[in-house]
């Protein structure tokens, strides 16, 4: 067999280098990196994770958290599935592999603490988790390295979005048309996911700023983030508030169903109402009229996280919590009320 031992022979430099380089860890060059590299390939060196492990007392295994009974969205989720990719990408370039955590394992009777003590992971990622309180704050308060991507635990870093800023953008940019009827149709809440009233509070903020009337009557909130529950939503809406001009939703799904409600009783859309989503759903640009929304990085959102799990493991401090701004993609659901 091909080692490590073999590879600093026929290169001249030590092993730990040779260690340092195909773990890719330490202050290498990259000329030194590259050509450590280059041998281990021509002359066929493959790891021997069982080894490794042994020595250093690690498994070189990182546990995803990652549900999907609610959404039932799978791995097409605009944000989730992304997120993944890339995060996947990321710690496998760091000699790590990834493992599922789910709640489904021995038919939901085994706690996530206890999924990762079994699985021995050395790390967890939480994407999109059932909402547990009570096994997330155990994770939380267990010894194993976990960074979150999505919800807001304590006691564990999170990387999310900028939804506040986000929500301050919609209500102006509905403002700068010249709209004066604003409404906004949240998603569900819970304990440790706050998306959706983070965005209300910022589109909320900027229409009081601009000394906009905003009470609660102008919101409806959906039970689930389904196409089905934007038509309901909208409709017990229009039955209090007829006359609003323009509709922010927590999602691009919530939007098409609101947008597919005024269509349905003969409002046209945006001539009479607007609407801005949230997500760039793969629908979205294809929807009558192209919808207008918001697109969250998620390929930086995952570095993000990979870098902050990547410090944990190496036992560095970290920073509690890193926001990433969404981009904003303007298409033709908001109607310029300025020129009419």
């Amino acid at each position: 067999m091909i080692t490590i031992y073999d590879i600093a022979e026929k290169t001249g430099y030590s092993a730990p280098t040779i260690s340092k380089a195909l773990n890719g860890r330490g202050g290498l060059s990259p000329a030194t990196r590259k050509k450590i590299l280059d041998v281990a390939e021509e002359i066929g060196y493959k790891p021997n994770m069982a080894a490794r492990s042994l020595t250093t007392k690690k498994s070189f295994l990182i546990g995803i958290i990652y549900e999907d009974a609610y959404m039932k969205a799978g791995f097409e989720h605009p944000l989730f599935g992304g997120i993944l990719n890339t995060f996947r990408t990321e710690l496998e370039a760091s000699g790590y592999d990834l493992i599922f955590l789910s709640k489904s394992f021995c038919s939901g009777k085994t706690s996530y603490l206890d999924h990762c003590v079994l699985r021995n992971v050395d790390g967890v990622v939480i994407i999109n988790p059932a909402e547990t309180v009570s096994e997330l704050s155990a994770l939380a308060d267990s010894d194993i390295p976990s960074v979150s991507t999505n919800d807001i635990i304590p006691g564990i870093p999170y990387v999310i979005t900028e939804n506040f800023e986000a929500g301050y953008k919609a209500a102006e940019h509905f403002i700068k048309n010249g709209h004066k009827k604003f409404a906004y149709l949240a998603g569900p809440t819970t304990e440790y996911t706050r998306a959706s009233i983070e965005r209300l509070e910022g589109f909320r903020s900027c229409l009081l700023k601009h000394n906009f009337n905003f009470d609660d009557s102008f919101t409806e909130t959906c039970p689930a983030w389904f196409k089905e529950n934007g038509f309901d939503a909208m409709k017990k809406l229009w039955a209090r508030h007829s006359d609003v001009t323009a509709v922010f939703s927590a999602n691009d799904r919530i939007a098409a169903g609101a947008m597919d409600y005024c269509q349905s009783i003969g409002v046209r859309v945006p001539d009479e109402v607007s609407f801005i989503g949230f997500d760039d759903e793969l629908f979205s640009s294809y929807c009558n009229p192209p919808l207008t929304t918001f697109k969250q990085r998620r390929e930086q959102i995952a570095e993000a996280a990979a870098e902050i799990l990547r410090k944990r493991l190496a036992g560095q401090s970290v920073a509690d919590f890193v926001r990433i701004s969404a981009d904003f993609i303007e298409r033709n659901s908001v109607k310029n009320l300025s020129n009419s």
